[in-house]
């Protein structure tokens, strides 16, 4: 195979559908990846999953393959997701599901393993200090970044749909360049290349104009109707990227430059469960309309470490806004907040943490508080970390109760009330992790 063609289906959990079914329609894709998972978003699958053991996979998943998966049978577009969250096998019996219901013959395999929860009581948490066993109850989830292998293992075995969990965001991308190409495990300059094509479309519109965007500054076209980006990748991992014609947004240098260099600490060791990448020679180069040539990363030997997000519950939050306009409105959000702080006096010892802000005077910039600049309208926010349920509550009722016992002219009350789940991180030896590709046989024929 001269070269691979990948298209990014989504870039986290709430991503827009009808860009994927684009790519999937007219992408002529090899692969087509959907990247949905983030630290707290596992561990809310993980609750979720405590709460009923067939739950715990992507809300999205069945909008999602019922928007793409005929497309993909038809082209013979290969699916590679994280969708699985907390419970990929799970995901990969309901994908099976959609797929009888939708008349097709489908392998799809779900890739587990990095679940380690069972494992994690004797590692010291970098955040807390202390080990996991110190969380006792309130621990709810420990999940390791995985790697390559079990993707590799899943299309190797001729999986139609991958489905897993935590696997680190780079990887859904690098792994069928490892499968098409042959790459072996320690050839780091390509697994690093290859990580770096994961990286520049790990987070879908990113790369071709979203969050780049700055009406006068940085103009993008169609932004209504963004396309999101693919690759085509050559043997050596070097790679185009662009988008498809006629959609929105742009593919530029300077647009895959800020996403090589998101969420980057140093680009010289960007560390990942199979290589770390060497970003510090990248080149990158216009050579058409919405295409740039990617060259130059490197990489050496992984770490051999794994990190691991730890999700545990840490109290409940209540929040709340309320809104004040016009004329003297920053005296009276002030008011309002110090009403709060006073009222909730009482219940003290059961908040540990507490902010409070007027959006759109000192939200971003607390030293606006004491200049002299009036908006035209401010928005109350109080939130509080709180030790129960019923201390949180009673924040949100709080600041409702400010419609007719605060300040004038007070409007647009919001609030809300959540369990806190917080995320710590430790590193485990990769060895400890076994990672197992699970391939589901729906039928004796598949989409290729």
């Amino acid at each position: 195979m001269s070269s691979v063609r990948i298209g990014a289906g989504a870039g986290f959990q709430g991503d827009r559908i009808a860009p994927a079914v684009d790519l999937a329609e007219r992408g002529a894709l090899d692969f087509l990846v959907f990247e949905c998972l983030a630290e707290r978003t596992v561990a809310l699958a993980q609750q979720a999953r405590l709460a009923d053991p067939a739950a715990g996979y992507d809300p999205l998943l069945d909008r999602r393959m019922r928007a793409v998966l005929p497309a993909c049978a038809r082209n013979g577009t290969r699916i590679i997701t994280n969708m699985g969250a907390a419970n990929p096998r799970a995901a990969a019996e309901r994908t099976c599901a959609i797929a009888r219901e939708l008349g097709l013959s489908l392998r799809v395999a779900a890739v587990t393993g990095d679940d380690v929860l069972d494992r994690i009581q004797d590692y010291v948490l970098d955040e807390t200090g202390a080990r996991a066993s110190a969380l006792g109850e309130l621990l709810v989830s420990a999940n390791a970044y995985i790697g390559v292998p079990g993707i590799v293992e899943a299309l190797d075995a001729g999986a139609d749909v991958v489905i897993c969990g935590r696997a680190s965001d780079p990887a859904l991308f690098l792994a069928p360049l490892v499968h098409c190409f042959g790459w072996a495990m320690n050839d780091w300059v390509r697994l690093g290349r290859g990580t770096l094509v994961g990286h520049l479309l790990e987070c879908s519109a990113q790369v071709t104009g979203g969050y780049f965007a700055d009406p006068g500054v940085k103009d993008v076209p169609d932004l209504a109707h963004i396309g999101f980006p693919l690759a085509e990748v050559s043997e050596d991992g070097n790679a185009i990227i662009t988008k498809l014609p006629g959609t929105g947004g742009m593919v530029s240098r300077a647009t895959c430059t800020e996403q090589l260099l998101y969420e980057i600490h140093d680009p010289a060791r960007y560390l990942q469960p199979d290589v770390i990448a060497d970003f510090s020679g990248v080149s990158l180069e216009e050579v058409g309309p919405d295409r740039v040539a990617v060259s130059g990363a490197s990489g050496i030997a992984a770490t051999g470490q794994l990190k691991v997000s730890v999700g545990y519950r840490d109290g409940w939050r209540g929040e709340g806004q309320i809104s004040y306009a016009g004329a003297n409105c920053v005296a009276r959000g002030r008011l309002g907040l110090a009403l709060l702080r006073e009222r909730l006096a009482d219940c003290a010892a059961a908040i540990s943490e507490d902010r409070a802000d007027l959006i759109g005077l000192d939200s971003i910039l607390p030293e606006r508080r004491a200049g002299t600049w009036e908006p035209p309208e401010v928005r109350l926010r109080y939130a509080a970390r709180c030790a129960d349920e019923a201390t949180a509550q009673r924040v949100g009722e709080e600041i409702e109760s400010l419609y007719l016992c605060g300040p004038a002219g007070g409007g647009g009350v919001t609030r809300s009330l959540r369990e806190i789940l917080a995320i710590a991180s430790t590193l485990m030896p990769a060895a400890e992790v076994a990672v197992r590709a699970e391939v589901l046989e729906e039928a004796t024929a598949y989409l290729r």
